[in-house]
């Protein structure tokens, strides 16, 4: 059997090729620059050919590196996926999901109790950064997603369809009254959510305020927070009908009587080959046949 380089070396090597972040990449294996620095040194002086580009600390692929990344990346996963499968079936079965705080808290976790009465064995370690389908295969098995569309290469399955609503307090709502006007309307904050940035286009050429300019925008990565903010009187929130009227918030109304088709839909996603896995395929087919 030929001689093999370091696993520690190749799984960084991956891990900063996914990431595109030698950063990152130390990060989510808990180690020190200076140690995933040796990793990779390591594995290029095995390999006796440079795999990255460096400049000012940046790291990317070069030929050599994308070429290798191409081969070894399915064959780590493939690795991970047999230990796997040769584990002891009565210890605990663990899914690492990527999902969106609202999300979870809206939809999924107030049915995982029924998921948990099915599968006892089955955990499931929540991860809620943003753009999951990044690590799908790497530092998460599955994710639920929210976007326009899916990457063909995923297995994905379009869990909802949604219309945009303009989402306030119930005492801006009450300010700015049933018609919108321009002047109003440009002299307030708008909240947006870094995965829905076409959904504010959407809304204001419904309303035929295309050339509408507010204040102010400001972003949010959490849903739950943007909801908070916009119950707090900060400004005017742009989500999904879903979101209002799932929130049970009685601070919260709905900014004109205006339904606009969201560009936007939370997915299902994960490598086609992860639905061989028992977690995932459990997972999968529990969700595909619940209403959430």
């Amino acid at each position: 059997m030929r001689r093999l380089p370091p696993l520690r070396s190749l799984e960084a090597f991956v891990r900063v090729a996914r990431l595109g972040s030698a950063k990152a990449a130390a990060s989510e294996l808990a180690l020190s620059p200076s140690a995933l620095s040796r990793r990779i040194g390591a594995l290029e002086e095995f390999m006796g050919k440079k795999l990255f580009r460096r400049q000012n600390q940046i790291l990317t692929l070069n030929d050599d590196g994308e070429s290798l990344f191409k081969t070894v990346a399915p064959a780590l996963e493939g690795l991970a996926e047999a230990v796997h499968d040769h584990m002891d079936d009565s210890r605990n079965i663990r899914l690492r999901l990527g999902v969106l705080p609202l999300f979870a808290s809206q939809r999924l976790f107030p049915h995982l109790p029924e998921l948990r009465r099915m599968y006892p064995l089955l955990h499931i370690d929540t991860v809620t950064t943003g753009h999951s389908e990044n690590f799908l295969g790497d530092t998460l098995d599955a994710a639920i997603i929210l976007a326009k569309q899916v990457d063909p290469a995923l297995h994905s399955v379009r869990l909802d369809h949604n219309f945009v609503y303009a989402i306030t307090s119930t005492e801006l709502a009450s300010t700015l009254g049933d018609t919108p006007e321009a002047d109003l309307l440009s002299k307030q904050t708008f909240l947006i959510h870094a995965d829905m940035p076409e959904s504010f286009e959407s809304w204001k050429e419904a309303l035929g305020l295309a050339g509408l300019t507010p204040a102010a925008i400001d972003h949010f990565d959490s849903g739950p927070l943007m909801l908070e903010a916009a119950a707090q009187g900060l400004g005017i929130a742009i989500l999904h009908d879903d979101h209002l009227s799932r929130s049970h918030d009685a601070r919260l109304a709905q900014l004109y009587d205006v339904k606009v088709e969201s560009p936007y839909s939370y997915w299902f996603v994960c490598k086609p080959r992860a639905l061989e896995t028992r977690a995932v395929r459990l997972f999968h087919n529990w969700l595909v046949k619940t209403e959430i």
